[in-house]
Formats: structure tokens, C-alpha cells, sequence
């Protein structure tokens, strides 16, 4: 027991610096544009002892209320078996097939579009984050000498390009430095800003949240356009949340509480200290409180800790696709799966090039970081904001809470959502209409995507036969050696493929095989729920697999354990019958003719099946098909 207990507190700190890499690497490098946003971006208040005051208590009592009592202290409680983010969370309580007709139909559908938006909303964020994090750090050098400042989008576009085309390798060696650059980082942030309070400690009064009320009550409008800006201290919250499944609750709060907030708390307050000796410097409070020699070698930290920031939304891009596509709301794309160990590690070269050219048109269009600030606030604001009426769901249908508390906390929370938002949709002219475009074309997507397959099904299943009319045709057949495995989403409906063939070679393997492979709304399925076989009569099988969200499917591995349910297969030696349909766009009813020309246009450039499920290509046979939507 006294050997087990330094052990289980070394992993517990391994766990707590891998998650300030992960986890915090967003919200970490806001103090590089935040504070500066405040007081010299489009929407700059006067550099005054008042303001200064109340802009930190504000920046203070958001870190508390939003991130330390709303996602850490209860958000962090509604996990999906231990995952988080708003996919996993409406996976909790939003049942995609319901029938949309009665109250709950309606509100099923409701909370199922407004969880859809959310996830839409942070590509957004991903091709954001990077160029603002990026730009904000090598601006830096501006602030060493003037002559870097022609060389700031170059260098920023050099450092973008370099990142995107890393991550085809896997971050999975790479991210074991994250964690001790970002401690470090945390680090320069306390000491720097500690040294600047020292000189001022004035500042400290900031703590009261009575300046953060006389801002708001004495400047009015100006306060809900600079609380839009302050916004930006908070943006990392639902990265934080979403990312929860990487290293678990305990590590990511003891981050938080013991790292995090501290050293975030202190530079801001030294900035305003910084500011309250040096009102002139509100260009860029953030280097300039530091001393000549420490510039450089801020600048390169400052450049390393975003590059972990941007990484960290790249990686949840990722993953946020690979969920959309397991849960059935995006086309396939091609996955590489950079890691057979761990879970979720995965790489989709479509969404990589999508976010290069998205970041680097930003960093081009935009310049510098204070034009981007205004595109920074709106997508997270508004997914903060659905992540809040979810979580009100969670508590009433799963936590079981009566509902005046139930509502209390959601009306806080909601309060504060709100009042950020509102500050940000000012913005939505200056550049906040970039993620509220890139989400409605994703969500456009998505919703298409999912009814799609819905009307596909049905279309399909108008020509499909029983088992029973398929036993009484097999008899009539010439049956030719070995096994096929036809892959077909309902296991109660005979594959189109068996009819297909039988139609036209009249002739069938001498053992069918009908596989069938959901994906479960939770993120993994234990091994012993994952496989059920049932033999039909003779030599056909029915075989069921179900894998979460989170899971990625191997056929061939899943082949060799059907030997544990008495029915033997060589994966070697099967062949895999798959479906590839023309889709045709008509007038019939269903969906809107031009929804169902991008349907079919997304069904002919979508990844194969057979790349989905670990298929090998030279197993496989494609049998056509031409289907009128």
C-alpha cells in the first residue's frame, strides 16, 4: 500500500500536466490578446484606474462563474461514460429517431438541431483559433523592433503551414511535450504578472466584484461591447469540457484549481498593473511589461504555447467529425487512425486542408489579431449558451433534479450565457458572421446528410424481400464455394446485394453471412455486449456488432471472434459484398430537389465502407445499384 501511493500520485501529476497541454492550451494563451483587446481594439474604453479595475474584476468573476463553477465545478458532472463535449452530451438525452409529432417529438427535435448547431459551430472556432493564437504571438516581435512588423502574416502562414502538415503523423509522441511546454508557459505567466503586481498592488482590488458592477453601471453600452471582448479570457471553456475524455474529471479540475486559474489571474492583474503605471503602452500590454532581455524568448514561448493551443482544436475537429460520421450526421471521409492504442486518435486529411486554407485566408484577410478578435466570441458564446439548455435536460431527466433548483442553475448560468452573447452579436458585422456562415453550411450538411440516409433507407427497403421468399429462392440457385459477408445497416432485412446476385448470376455463396454494425450512442461498447450471432437455417448467419462513437470498427478482428459464438471464419478467406449506389435527384416527395443533389453528391465522394470498417480492398465485391431519391 505505502509503494502503491507515490505511484498512483506520480500518474495523478503525469495526468494533471498532460491535461494543461491538451485541455488548457486555448484558454492559456488568451492573456496574449485579451487584455490589449480592452483597451486599444476597435471597441477601446480609456485607459483609466476605474476601467482598468473594472475590466480585471470582470475578467476575475468570468474565470469563476463560467469556468470554475459552471464547466469544472458541474458541466464536467454530465458525461457521456466518462467523454464530454455537445455530441457526447446530446447522445445523453436527444433521441435522434423519435417521431416528430407531440410535444416530446418536438422537443426531441428541437434540443436534436440546436445540438447539431453547437457542434457546427466549432469548426468555426477550429479555423479561428489557430490564426489568432499564432498572430497574437508573433506580434510579439513587433514590440522587439518595428522592422518585424512587415514579416508578422508571413512568418504567422509559415508556422500554420508547417503545423496542418504535422498532423498526418499523429500527435500522439507530440503531445508528451504539451504538457511540460504549457506548465512552463503557466509559469512566465505567474512570475511575470507577480512581478508586475508587486510594483502595483493596487490592482488587487480588482477582486471586488463591486468595480466589475460600477463599469457595467457607468459606461452602459460601452460595457456590453467591452464585456464582448472580455469574453475572449473564457473561450476555452468548451474545449475544456470537450476534452474531458482524454485524462478524466480529477485531472483536469486539479489543473485548473492548482495551475491554471492562478497563473492566468496573475497576468492579468499584472497587465493592469503594468497598464495603471503605463496607460501609453495599451498596444500590447502583454510584452511590454516585460524587461528588453525577455522579449525574445517570451515571444518564442508565447509562439510554442499556441501552436499547443491550436494543435489541441485541430485534434477536437477531428474527433468531432469522426463522432459525426459514427453517429451517422456526416458523409465518410478518409480516416487515418494514427494510434491502435488509444482511442479517438485519428487523422482526416479532408478536414486538415479544409482548416489550412479556412486559418491561412483568415490570417491574409484579417492581418492581425485585433481584426480577428472580432470573429473570436460569436461561436463559442452560442454554443456555451445550447451546452447551458442541454445541461438543463441532464439534470431534469438523468440527475433527476426537482425543478426550482434545476432552474435556478440554469437561469445563473444562463444569465451570464447571455449577457455574452449579446456583447458579442454586436460583433457579428466586424467578422463574427465567419463562424455563424461556416456553422450554417456544416449544419446544412449534417441535417441533409442524416435525412439522406433516412430517405435512402426507404427508397431501399421498397424493393426489399423477407427471409423467408429468400430461403424459398436460395433452393432454386447454384451455391459456389465459400463464405460472403453482406453488410447491411437493418439486420431483420435481407442485404439488396443477395437479390442482386441471385438475380442476375443465379447463383449464391455456399455460406451467407448478413453482418450488421451499429453505432451506439454512447462512446464505447463493452467486449462482452459487442457481438451477437444467430444462424437462420442452414448455412446463413445473422451476425450484430455495436461499437460506440468513439470506437473504430475492425471487421476481420471482429471475424475471428464470431469463434466464441460456435460459428468459424477465416477472414482470408471471405468475400465482402457491398452496395455502391447511383443516386438519382427527383421531383418525388421527400426532400427538396437541391438537398437531394447535395445528398447524392456527398454519397458519390464519401470514403468507402470498406476503408471504414478495416476491410482489405482485394476481398472486396461491389455490386451497383441506381436508386431514384
Amino acid at each position: 500500500m505505502h509503494n502503491q501511493t507515490p505511484q498512483k500520485n506520480g500518474r495523478a501529476t503525469a495526468l494533471m500536466i498532460g491535461a494543461l497541454g491538451v485541455v488548457y492550451g486555448d484558454i492559456g494563451t488568451s492573456p496574449l490578446y485579451a487584455i490589449r483587446e480592452c483597451f486599444h481594439g476597435p471597441h477601446a474604453i480609456p485607459v483609466t484606474p476605474e476601467h482598468v479595475l473594472g475590466v480585471l474584476s470582470l475578467v476575475f468573476w468570468s474565470l469563476v462563474i463560467v469556468i470554475s463553477i459552471k464547466y469544472v465545478g458541474v458541466v464536467m458532472r454530465a458525461d457521456n461514460q466518462g467523454e464530454g463535449g455537445i455530441l457526447a452530451l446530446m447522445a445523453l438525452i436527444v433521441d435522434p429517431d423519435v417521431r416528430r409529432q407531440g410535444a416530446r417529438g418536438h422537443l426531441q427535435w428541437s434540443l436534436l438541431m440546436m445540438g447539431l448547431f453547437g457542434a457546427a459551430l466549432l469548426y468555426g472556432d477550429g479555423m479561428i483559433t489557430p490564426a489568432i493564437s499564432v498572430l497574437s504571438a508573433i506580434e510579439g516581435l513587433e514590440v522587439a523592433t518595428p522592422v518585424f512588423s512587415r514579416f508578422v502574416v508571413p512568418i504567422t502562414a509559415l508556422i500554420l503551414i508547417g503545423l496542418f502538415r504535422l498532423q498526418s503523423s499523429g500527435t500522439g509522441r507530440v503531445g508528451r511535450l504539451f504538457g511540460p511546454i504549457t506548465l512552463l508557459w503557466m509559469f512566465a505567466l505567474a512570475a511575470w504578472g507577480l512581478v508586475s503586481i508587486i510594483g502595483t498592488p493596487d490592482v488587487l482590488r480588482a477582486l471586488n466584484p463591486a468595480h466589475a458592477i460600477a463599469f457595467c453601471s457607468e459606461n452602459g453600452l460601452r460595457s456590453l461591447m467591452t464585456l464582448g471582448v472580455v469574453f475572449l479570457v473564457v473561450t476555452g471553456g468548451e474545449a475544456l469540457y470537450a476534452d474531458m475524455g482524454h485524462f478524466g474529471v480529477s485531472p483536469i479540475r486539479r489543473a485548473w484549481f492548482v495551475v491554471v486559474l492562478p497563473s492566468l489571474v496573475l497576468n492579468y492583474f499584472g497587465q493592469g498593473a503594468f497598464l495603471l503605471r503605463s496607460p501609453g503602452h495599451a498596444v500590447n500590454p502583454f510584452f511590454h511589461m516585460l524587461p528588453e532581455w525577455a522579449l525574445i524568448p517570451m515571444v518564442v514561448l508565447a509562439t510554442a504555447a499556441t501552436i499547443i493551443a491550436s494543435q489541441a482544436v485541430i485534434t477536437g475537429a477531428f474527433s468531432l467529425t469522426w463522432q459525426g460520421i459514427q453517429l451517422g450526421y456526416l458523409p465518410r471521409f478518409k480516416v487515418h487512425h494514427t494510434s491502435e492504442e488509444e482511442i479517438g486518435h485519428v487523422y482526416i486529411p479532408a478536414v486538415n486542408s479544409a482548416l489550412l486554407v479556412a486559418t491561412l485566408a483568415l490570417v491574409v484577410g484579417f492581418r492581425n489579431s485585433s481584426a480577428l478578435a472580432a470573429a473570436y466570441g460569436v461561436a463559442v458564446t452560442t454554443t456555451m449558451v445550447i451546452t447551458t439548455v442541454l445541461l438543463f435536460v441532464v439534470m431534469r431527466r438523468l440527475w433527476k433534479w426537482h425543478i426550482v433548483p434545476a432552474l435556478l442553475v440554469a437561469c445563473i448560468f444562463l444569465t451570464v450565457d447571455l449577457a455574452f452573447f449579446g456583447a458579442n452579436v454586436i460583433k457579428i458585422p466586424d467578422g463574427g458572421w465567419f463562424p455563424l456562415v461556416i456553422a450554417a453550411g456544416v449544419m446544412t450538411i449534417m441535417t441533409t446528410w442524416r435525412a439522406g440516409r433516412q430517405l435512402l433507407e426507404e427508397r431501399v427497403r421498397e424493393r426489399r424481400v423477407s427471409f423467408e421468399e429468400l430461403k424459398q429462392r436460395a433452393a432454386q440457385v447454384t451455391r459456389v464455394p465459400g463464405t460472403g459477408i453482406f453488410l447491411e445497416r437493418d439486420p431483420l432485412d435481407v442485404p439488396p446485394t443477395v437479390m442482386r446476385i441471385q438475380r442476375h448470376l443465379n447463383v449464391m455463396f455456399e455460406r451467407v453471412i448478413v453482418l450488421s454494425i451499429h453505432t451506439e450512442r454512447v462512446p464505447a461498447v463493452p467486449a462482452k455486449e459487442r457481438l451477437t450471432v444467430e444462424q437462420l437455417e442452414g448455412n446463413m448467419y445473422r451476425v450484430v456488432a455495436r461499437y460506440g462513437f468513439n470506437e473504430m470498427p475492425h471487421v476481420p478482428r471482429l471475424l475471428r471472434r464470431c469463434a466464441e459464438h460456435g460459428l468459424q471464419i477465416d477472414p482470408s478467406e471471405v468475400t465482402y459484398v457491398m452496395s455502391r449506389e447511383t443516386l438519382l435527384a427527383t421531383p418525388r416527395e421527400g426532400m427538396a430537389l437541391w438537398r437531394e443533389r447535395l445528398f447524392s453528391f456527398m454519397a458519390r465522394n464519401s470514403g468507402l465502407a470498406s476503408d471504414a470498417f478495416r476491410i482489405p480492398a482485394k476481398h472486396v465485391l461491389e455490386i451497383g445499384a441506381e436508386i431514384e431519391l
